[in-house]
C-alpha cells in the first residue's frame, strides 16, 4: 500500500539537503597558485547550481564561504538553489547553458532515477551532462522513532514481520522510495509506505510516533539521535561512519543488497572541453587537502571523496545500471 503525504517542505535529499549547498560553495575554493600554469581559469562569475532547497543556516554558512571563494579565485562564485520537479529544474538549467565552465551542478545518485520516475519517463538529463568529480560521499541511514524495539535491520525486518499493526516507512526522494518498494517485495509484504514531499516533515512524524521509520542522511538523523528522540537503526553505508560508531552497517549484519551511499558530485552541460572539467577537479582536488573544507564536509555528515572525471563517469554508470535493473523489479509510483 502507498500514501502520499502533503506537507510544506518542498525536497529532502535524504536527509542531507544541506550538505549540497555546503560543498557547492567550497569546490571550488582554491587559491589560484594551485592552478596549473596555462590551465583554465575563470575571468567573470561562475554559477554552482543546487536543484535542491537551501538548508537554512548551512546555506548562510555555504554563501559565507564561496565569498572566500571568489577572493581566492578572483571571480565572484555564486551558489544558486533551483528546487523542483524532483531536482530536474535546476539539473535543466545547467544542462541547456552554455559549454563553457562557468554554470555547473551538484548533484546526487538520485539524478539517475529521474528517467524512472513515472511524471518523467523518458528524461534522462545526465545524456546531457558530463561528469567532473565526486566531493563527498555520506550513507544513507534507517532512522526510527527513539523508542522503536529495533537496534538493526534484520531486528526492524523481525519486528514489523510480527507487529499486530502493519509498520510504516516515511519515504522523501526517489532513493529511499525505491528503498521503499525493495524493503516491501522482499521482507515486509505489509509494510505501509508513506510519500512525504521534504525531510523535516518525516523527522516530525517519527518523532510523533505517526511513522515508524524512514531512510535520511546521517547530518538530519544526528542532533536527534543525541536527544533520544530518534535514532539510527542502520547504516546503509559500507562502513562504520564516526558520528555513530556503534551502529552497525547493513553490510555487516547480512543484508547488502539494502546499501545505499549518497555521492556528491560536480557535473558540467555536456561539450564542455575536457580542459575545462579537468581544470576544475585540478582545483577541487588541491581544495580537499585544506581543513577548512574537510571540516565542512565533516560538520555535513559527509567524508571527502574526489575522483577524476573519467573514475566519475564510471562511477555514474555503476550507479546508473543498479538503480536501472532495481526500478524495473520495483516500479516508481
Amino acid at each position: 500500500m502507498s500514501m502520499t503525504r502533503n506537507t510544506i517542505c518542498r525536497r529532502p535529499q535524504l536527509g542531507v539537503r544541506l550538505l549540497p549547498t555546503v560543498l557547492a560553495a567550497v569546490t571550488l575554493a582554491v587559491p589560484a597558485y594551485a592552478l596549473a600554469q596555462g590551465a583554465w581559469k575563470p575571468d567573470r562569475p561562475v554559477t554552482i547550481v543546487v536543484p535542491y532547497v537551501p538548508g537554512g543556516g548551512t546555506d548562510a554558512s555555504a554563501r559565507a564561504t564561496a565569498k572566500l571563494l571568489g577572493e581566492q579565485w578572483g571571480q565572484p562564485v555564486l551558489v544558486v538553489n533551483m528546487p523542483g520537479a524532483d531536482g530536474l529544474i535546476g539539473t535543466r538549467k545547467v544542462a541547456e547553458a552554455r559549454p563553457d565552465g562557468y554554470t555547473l551542478l551538484l548533484q546526487t545518485p538520485a539524478i539517475v532515477l529521474t528517467k524512472h520516475a513515472p511524471s518523467f519517463t523518458g528524461t534522462d538529463p545526465l545524456a546531457s551532462l558530463v561528469p567532473i568529480t565526486n566531493i563527498a560521499q555520506s550513507p544513507g541511514v534507517i532512522v526510527a522513532n527513539g523508542k522503536f524495539p529495533a537496534t538493526s535491520l534484520p531486528e526492524l525486518i523481525k519486528y514489523c514481520k510480527t507487529a499486530a499493526t502493519p509498520c510504516s516507512m516515511g519515504t522523501g526522494e526517489n532513493v529511499a522510495k525505491l528503498f521503499g518498494q525493495q524493503l516491501k517485495a522482499e521482507a515486509l509484504p505489509n509494510l505501509i509506505v508513506v510519500n512525504y514531499k521534504g525531510t523535516a516533515a518525516i523527522i516530525t512524524d517519527m518523532i510523533a510516533n505517526n511513522v515508524n521509520f524512514a531512510v535520511t542522511g546521517v547530518a538530519s538523523a544526528l542532533p536527534h539521535q543525541k536527544a533520544g528522540t530518534l535514532k539510527i537503526v542502520a547504516n546503509q553505508g559500507t562502513h562504520r561512519f564516526n558520528g555513530a560508531p556503534d551502529v552497525r552497517t547493513v553490510v555487516e549484519t547480512g543484508l547488502p543488497q539494502y546499501e545505499y551511499t549518497t555521492w556528491f558530485g560536480l557535473f558540467a552541460p555536456k561539450g564542455t572541453p575536457p580542459a575545462i572539467t579537468q581544470s576544475i577537479y585540478a582545483a577541487v582536488r588541491e581544495a580537499m587537502r585544506h581543513a577548512e573544507l574537510q571540516k565542512a564536509i565533516a560538520s555535513a555528515g559527509a567524508e571527502p571523496l574526489v575522483n577524476t572525471p573519467d573514475d566519475f563517469a564510471a562511477q555514474v554508470r555503476k550507479e546508473d545500471e543498479r538503480f536501472t535493473a532495481l526500478a524495473k523489479r520495483y516500479p516508481l509510483n
